[in-house]
């Protein structure tokens, strides 16, 4: 035997065990990753398994999944887990923020439930979500700091009207099947702070000045990775935060439920930071978001959320981000005049109006309300649609070749022997 040759011996029944042994590892591998899948599967989406094994828990309980639900709905996200990680974001911009936000919600989902509000809605969160931007917001603009505990009491006041108002605007936009958004948020706090203001002895806000001077503008002064850093910080915007960290776990709460709502909140939240860009305004305003927040909710709002994704929803949601912007800017050149913030009144004016238009183009297909869930899910359900209006369409033209041809009977005395059927509208 040369030395480079090997020789290997086979024991008889070596290759019937690995025959044997190989699908058995083949199948524990497969089971490995499809526990993985499923497991992952448990997180993702709006956790309808989770929500089901709730039901049968006590109400104290069922709350607490109420209002994490409620705490991510305000980003059109049904999921408990985004609204426990959102939470954690609040915590670290601002424990007090965190607290006035949740009492916020709490009182909106307990009032909603005495006022025998749709049982479905409230385990959903859409009578929560209200709730905590009001307690938010009212924390955010309110000149006493933190830990003014006497703010409590107007917060739970002004959040048991969100249902009421929810359920008013609910009755108008249904004859259209347009939901409410965060109207009812809109209302009640410009309201609030348009009747205490920056001089009340009691709950003074912060003042709010319009523009008096032309901005002193250096485009050579432009700092590009705050520039950048603006686009997480948009998002965190939406809930009044400004800082980055707090937005990029915004976004990671937002990638957990939905990837398409966390694609269309960064996209645009860009697309708020270049229009503010292209009307120069101040940098500072810029590097705080406040251009990019109503943008990111209407581009979720169009893009796969209210409308199926497509290509041409997509570019929609787009035209629809740079329309908030504009008018956005607008708005607040408009309510600074009375010392009022701009709130999301761009976003509810922008996506309203781009949910009302009426087009012949199928793709352009805006859900159904009550099917609304998340784009994912959206997408599927307009998917299938459009394929069951595919095989009706061949079915009726497949009836209609079976039909017998009018013009082709045999007269006989004037009289037909068989009168055409009449063509039913399809």
């Amino acid at each position: 035997m040369e030395l480079g040759e090997i020789v290997v011996t086979e024991l008889p029944n070596e290759r019937e065990l690995y025959k044997k042994d190989m699908p058995r590892a083949q199948d524990l591998l497969w089971r490995s990753g499809n526990w993985i899948h499923h497991s992952f599967g448990y997180l993702t989406g709006e956790m309808n398994e989770y929500g089901e094994w709730m039901k049968s828990k006590p109400l104290m309980v069922q709350l607490v999944d109420w209002i994490l639900r409620g705490t991510s709905q305000v980003m059109f996200v049904n999921n408990p887990l985004s609204g426990l990680i959102i939470l954690v974001g609040l915590f670290i911009q601002s424990p007090w923020w965190m607290l006035t936000g949740c009492t916020g919600t709490t009182v909106s989902t307990l009032t909603a439930l005495a006022l025998s509000q749709d049982r479905s809605s409230i385990a959903a969160g859409l009578h929560g979500y209200n709730g905590i931007l009001v307690g938010l917001l009212m924390a955010v603009y309110s000149d006493k700091g933190d830990y003014y505990w006497w703010l409590l009491p107007p917060v739970a006041v002004i959040s048991m009207a969100c249902p009421v108002l929810s359920s008013a605007l609910g009755s108008i936009f249904s004859k259209w099947d347009l939901p409410v958004f965060t109207l009812p948020f809109n209302i009640v706090v410009t309201l609030y702070l348009a009747a205490t203001g920056h001089y009340n002895p009691f709950f003074p806000t912060t003042l709010i000045k319009p523009v008096a001077a032309v901005p002193n503008i250096t485009w050579s002064d432009i700092n590009v990775p705050l520039l950048l850093q603006s686009i997480p910080v948009g998002i965190g915007q939406v809930y009044g935060c400004g800082n980055p960290w707090t937005g990029g776990i915004f976004l990671v709460a937002l990638l957990i439920s939905s990837p398409l709502i966390c694609l269309h909140a960064a996209i645009g939240s860009a697309v708020g930071m270049f229009a503010a860009l292209s009307i120069a305004s101040p940098f500072d305003s810029i590097y705080l978001g406040l251009h990019n927040y109503n943008c990111a909710l209407a581009c979720i709002a169009i893009g796969g959320m209210f409308y199926a994704l497509t290509w041409q929803t997509h570019v929609l949601s787009l035209a629809c981000a740079l329309f908030c912007a504009y008018s956005g800017a607008a708005l607040a050149n408009a309510l600074s005049v009375l010392g009022l913030p701009v709130c999301t009144w761009p976003f509810c004016l922008s996506a309203l109006l781009f949910l009302l238009i009426t087009s012949q183009n199928p793709a352009i297909y805006k859900m159904p309300l009550c099917q609304v869930t998340h784009p994912e899910a959206n997408r599927i359900y307009y998917l299938r649609m459009r394929r069951r209006a595919s095989e009706s369409r061949r079915e009726e033209q497949k009836r209609r070749e079976q039909k017998p041809s009018g013009g082709s009977g045999v007269n006989s005395g004037g009289t037909p022997l068989c009168t055409p059927k009449s063509r039913h509208a399809h």
